[in-house]
């Protein structure tokens, strides 16, 4: 499974477990710390670590364990990193603070409103260009 395949797996999940507002974040060609970013916004930190669990159960699954998990003790930030795709599961309030969207504002982002087949093929499209960023 490709990045770009596991960025869709783990939304799809968090979505399936009411993660909110879930964003992907495709940094390919924006920065060398990873090819997506996965944010999700949970309505409480027994929730986040519910998603943590979740993503992490179905990932490893399907072959892709996760390397690294941080924060799932405290549940008001917990990272789930692949390597290349790095998952941020966060509280409403932290997510506000850290503003990763502003961030990383020149990355195309796109929400759970668009199919996660609509992510470009490659870090060449950008919004504007035909891409549904």
């Amino acid at each position: 499974m490709d990045a770009r395949e596991l960025a869709d797996r783990v939304v799809q999940v968090a979505l399936d477990r009411l993660g909110e507002d879930v964003v992907a974040i495709d940094l390919r060609g924006v920065s060398g710390l990873a090819d997506f970013f996965v944010l999700v916004t949970a309505n409480s930190t027994v929730h986040a670590r519910a998603l943590a669990e979740g993503i992490a159960d179905r990932t490893k699954a399907d072959g892709e364990p996760v390397h690294h998990i941080e924060g799932l003790e405290h549940g008001q930030w917990v990272l789930l990193d692949y390597i290349d795709v790095v998952v941020h599961i966060l509280l409403s309030e932290v997510r506000r603070f850290y503003g990763f969207e502003r961030l990383w504002g020149d990355a195309p982002q796109r929400g759970p409103a668009q199919h996660p087949a609509d992510l470009p093929t490659d870090s060449s499209e950008t919004p504007g260009s035909g891409s549904a960023i």
